[in-house]
């Protein structure tokens, strides 16, 4: 059944979460969600926190379509980080057990979150098809990096195509690219689902999922190779990319 059917997707409201039982509603799938990720180790305890903050601003903003695209880009970058796992160990490139902390979390979420507010304030639907290529991008990311790690040794350098190692920044796999597309459109599909997007944003928001993957991939290969940005900060950026460059195109 489609979300909007259930009058859970963007109403002609500028806050979800305008009514009592909304705000316990959203207050108690924060608070489920927080901890879940927390129980699976898919986030550590900062973790947990900087998600309830994203996943709060989200749902109080835009309502139960946005926490379902969230939901799925933390379930297919939960099962990626998972995925051949002992052999990433191996390659010494495996996720921390405890999970991601705070920093990372805001790093590939934050700009949907930033998006979703921006919505409540001002109801321009171009703001959720910038929260849509966010979180593809989140998603595209992790994906096409965990799942590279986990079926090859070795990637090519997206700058110069030379051979490094798996897990190097800036290094990309074909397997690992293929994946990160497929997760990018999974997000976005679930948007649609979710009665966020029209049908005819749905190449918008893929393209700028698989685009902000790119850009995260020439940006490590090009700065943080050199220590000149961190992981955290490319992943942002990325993001950022992503959701500027969809709404602009979408604009046109």
């Amino acid at each position: 059944m489609h979300l909007s059917a259930l009058n859970l997707s963007p109403n002609s409201g500028v806050w979800w979460a305008d009514s009592g039982p909304r705000f316990a509603l959203i207050v108690a799938i924060t608070v489920a969600f927080a901890a879940l990720g927390h129980a699976v180790r898919g986030v550590s305890r900062s973790g947990a926190v900087a998600g309830a903050l994203v996943c709060f601003a989200l749902l109080a903003s835009v309502g139960l379509g946005a926490f379902a695209m969230l939901l799925a880009v933390f379930g297919v970058t939960w099962i990626a980080t998972r995925f051949g796992r002992l052999r990433k160990q191996g390659l010494g490139v495996a996720e921390r057990r405890e999970g991601r902390s705070a920093s990372q979390v805001l790093a590939n979420t934050g700009m949907a979150g930033a998006c979703a507010l921006c919505y409540s304030g001002l109801h321009v639907p171009l703001m959720l098809l910038g929260m849509a290529a966010a979180l593809a991008v989140a998603a595209a990311d992790t994906v096409s990096s965990e799942c590279g790690q986990a079926l090859r040794r070795d990637a090519r350098l997206i700058t110069t195509f030379e051979r490094v190692p798996a897990g190097t920044d800036g290094g990309v796999t074909l397997g690992g690219t293929a994946a990160g597309a497929l997760a990018a459109g999974l997000v976005t599909l679930v948007g649609v689902w979710g009665g966020l997007l029209p049908t005819r944003w749905i190449w918008i928001a893929v393209a700028a999922g698989f685009f902000g993957m790119v850009v995260d991939s020439f940006l490590g290969a090009l700065f943080e190779r050199r220590g000149w940005i961190g992981n955290d900060s490319v992943n942002f950026i990325s993001t950022v990319v992503a959701a500027v460059g969809a709404a602009a195109v979408a604009g046109l």
